[in-house]
């Protein structure tokens, strides 16, 4: 069966959202912009998968003389380093611009994750969904708690579903004694 085509494109500001995120400032500020860029991305890797999401995290790569690339973590996220003088910003804004006139406009919902105001309106004007860096934040975090407690319950119910034979029910001697008889095991008389 194949994959459903996803949702919605969504594209995150990196620096951005790291900026605004207490958490993955902290990791930015102790352990560098590489570890708080792993970090975004272990967050962004179950959000983007429960919500069939293609996200494209977005990260400046203007002031360093290399091209721009994009590296593919899962079916449901990537990330995209930009050419040489080329801002996240601008990077976002084309693509808004191009999937302003692509077919998936009909079936795909495009959002944009960023606190940058002038941004939020850029891509508004493109007829993409902004949402704030904080937002995506407390979607990752419910997302986070709903796959928790889907998992919880599960457990639970796998726990129950084994207890559903009568054998189950009986206590340990009555069971000891079920298990000797369908093994065949000669009764002691006493």
């Amino acid at each position: 069966m194949a994959a459903s085509p996803p949702q919605a494109l969504l594209l995150v500001d990196g620096y951005n959202v790291i900026g605004a995120w207490s958490d993955l400032k902290q990791i930015r500020d102790r352990h560098g912009l590489e570890e708080a860029r792993r970090e975004l991305m272990n967050s962004l890797m179950d959000y983007s998968s429960y919500h069939n999401f293609d996200t494209h995290v977005v990260f400046d790569a203007q002031y360093q003389d290399t091209p721009g690339s994009r590296e593919v973590i899962t079916s449901y996220l990537c990330i995209c380093y930009t050419d040489y003088r080329q801002t996240a910003d601008s990077y976002i804004e084309k693509t808004c611009a191009l999937f302003r006139n692509d077919q998936r406009k009909f079936s795909q919902r495009l959002i944009v994750a960023t606190s940058d105001r002038a941004q939020q309106l850029t891509v508004v004007g493109y007829g993409a969904e902004w949402m704030s860096s904080q937002k995506l934040q407390a979607e990752v975090e419910l997302t986070f708690s709903r796959v928790r407690r889907q998992h919880r319950t599960n457990h639970k119910q796998q726990h129950r579903s084994s207890g559903r034979f009568l054998a189950s029910g009986l206590d340990p001697a009555a069971q000891q004694r079920l298990t000797e008889m369908r093994f065949g095991k000669p009764r002691k008389k006493g």
